[in-house]
């Protein structure tokens, strides 16, 4: 059991580095404490990172946590190989109430132990940031840069922007405050108020495939910084990661002196549907959840006894106008639509442009010219095979492949998607982008480009001008939804109707990116990941609503 000089010790180390988070989202400016670049961990690293990765495979992911009943796991990586990992599958009726009895000590902590408690196990798996990229990689198919960044620093980023935005609401309203109430002549009235951060209870993380670690740490940090215990049910697909994090989690409580089952994992059998029945289950107080609308809406309309945190699917769209950087547009384009393989919840889809063409640097240009610029650009971006495989990844799951083959009926291909073979992964399936042209005038009411279609697909939609252009990007974000919009024009006018259509709409915009900052990323404590205010996700990464109705405050009144 940790003592209290241990606690202390705990805290200095953590405290500058979370005064710095507390800046951070004060200032909104770049700050990071997460090196992004593989090589600042060391140059033994990555060698190690992949060495302990690989002395996973075929072994059993050992959690000693209540109510395992059985061991499941059946991951196969999307570059062909067999994971072999094996988790604990859980009895809900033992393990729920096991978790919600070892609430109150984690709760009487305080908001700034749990708050180093949490960089601690942050910290740890920094330090592990190598082997957590191949678990990702191995389970979304992300090619390796991507995995170490956007699987590593930057969701330890996310994880750590949402415990400084809990323990700033928390910390809001003092532990202690006398209150004085003057009487004239008589008496004043005096009280000592005392005021607590009460979670709420057991907080359930439902995991994606793609993005298990990017996606699940901000509700698994922020419930666990506010006292909640919290379950882990990952995708099915990308369990590792999530699990890594649980095993963690679970031995930095346990060497500070709390229960380690404050945080368990749950992996259904295939086809169980065990976050259906988790998501009921009246312990379940917070659930967060990234996937499909389907699910999302279920979730929402079902699960009345908690507060649910969603991200569904949306329609990005980016606005065409003109620009005064033809090629840097084209550019920055070509690499939003190419990373990943699209397979991201920030991926341009819709790009609408005026059919009676745009303004450039480089002399007008029609429709046809931009479009087919545009698809040359993605040709030369990964005309290289071994480059293209770094950039595009695998895709994740045959559902994509499916799309990619029922798109091209929808319009006129303007770039057709082609098979690229990974040299060292011959039986992953690699896919570069695919662009078809249709008609955005179309008096279809519910016209196929409208619905999001996510993988390596986007739709070169011809408008009849910029204000249409306006007009059918308000009507998208406000049925389908949007994680981002960019739009690129030289006009002050049309920047001011783009504007303030988002504002109407509620979703984040990005003007004119030409250079290395691209519409499909988000920096953490800088930029917020969605809004919550359109259908396409109801919070948004971070902010203080995303982590405020994770706890209530009660008071505790006494005469003074």
């Amino acid at each position: 059991m940790a003592t209290a000089p241990a606690h202390t010790a705990l805290v200095d180390r953590h405290r500058p580095t979370l005064d710095a988070a507390l800046e951070a989202i004060r200032s909104r400016a770049y700050w990071s404490p997460h090196p992004e670049h593989p090589k600042a961990y060391g140059e033994e690293a990555a060698q190690q990172g992949r060495a302990a990765f690989e002395s996973i495979l075929g072994h059993r992911i050992d959690l000693p946590q209540p109510g395992t009943d059985d061991w499941v796991g059946e991951e196969v990586s999307p570059y062909g190989l067999t994971l072999g990992v094996t988790y604990p599958h859980p009895d809900p009726d033992v393990l729920l109430p096991a978790m919600r009895a070892v609430l109150p000590a984690w709760r009487d902590a305080g908001p700034e132990l749990r708050a180093a408690v949490c960089l601690e196990v942050l910290a740890r798996i920094n330090a592990r940031s190598h082997e957590f990229a191949h678990a990702v990689m191995h389970t979304t198919g992300q090619a390796y840069p991507m995995a170490f960044q956007a699987g590593g620093p930057h969701a330890q980023d996310r994880a750590l922007e949402a415990v400084a935005y809990a323990y700033a609401e928390q910390t809001r309203t003092p532990e202690r405050a006398e209150w004085h109430k003057p009487q004239g002549r008589r008496e004043p009235l005096e009280l000592v108020n005392t005021f607590t951060a009460v979670p709420r209870g057991v907080s359930l993380l439902i995991g994606c495939n793609t993005f298990p670690t990017w996606n699940g740490y901000p509700g698994l940090f922020a419930s666990l910084a506010t006292g909640n215990p919290v379950l882990v049910k990952p995708h099915p697909r990308a369990v590792l990661p999530l699990a890594l994090t649980v095993q963690t989690v679970r031995e930095v409580l346990g060497e500070a002196g709390f229960d380690p089952d404050l945080v368990c994992l749950a992996v259904d059998r295939p086809g169980e549907g065990l976050a259906k029945e988790l998501a009921l289950r009246p312990e379940v107080r917070i659930i967060d959840y990234t996937g499909s609308t389907a699910f999302g809406n279920w979730l929402e309309t079902h699960a009345h006894q908690a507060r649910v945190h969603t991200e569904k699917a949306g329609v990005n769209t980016v606005v065409v106008d003109s620009t005064a950087d033809y090629a840097g547009m084209l550019a920055n384009l070509a690499f939003s639509l190419s990373l990943y393989s699209g397979q991201m919840c920030t991926t341009p889809q819709n790009l609408l442009i005026p059919r009676t063409g745009i303004t450039t640097d480089q002399g007008p240009k029609s429709y046809d010219e931009v479009v087919t610029d545009l698809a040359g650009a993605v040709t030369r971006l990964l005309s290289d095979d071994a480059r293209a495989v770094g950039l595009l990844g695998a895709v994740v799951n045959p559902g994509v492949s499916e799309r990619l083959a029922a798109a091209p009926q929808l319009g006129e291909v303007a770039l057709a998607s082609r098979a690229v073979t990974h040299p060292q992964f011959p039986e992953a399936t690699v896919r570069t982008p695919l662009i078809v042209k249709v008609d955005g005038a179309t008096e279809e009411t519910d016209p196929a480009h409208l619905r999001e279609w996510f993988g390596p697909i986007s739709f070169a939609v011809a408008v009849d001008s910029t204000k249409d252009a306006v007009e059918l990007l308000l009507r998208t974000v406000r049925e389908a939804g949007a994680m981002t919009v960019g739009a690129h024009t030289t006009s002050p006018e049309v920047e001011a109707m783009v504007e303030a259509a988002c504002r109407e709409e509620c979703a984040q915009l990005s003007l004119n990116l030409t250079g290395g900052v691209y519409v499909n990323q988000t920096a953490a404590f800088a930029d917020f990941h969605g809004t919550g205010g359109n259908p396409a996700a109801d919070s948004a990464l971070c902010d203080a609503a995303y982590v405020a109705d994770r706890f209530r405050t009660v008071q505790v009144r006494r005469p003074a």
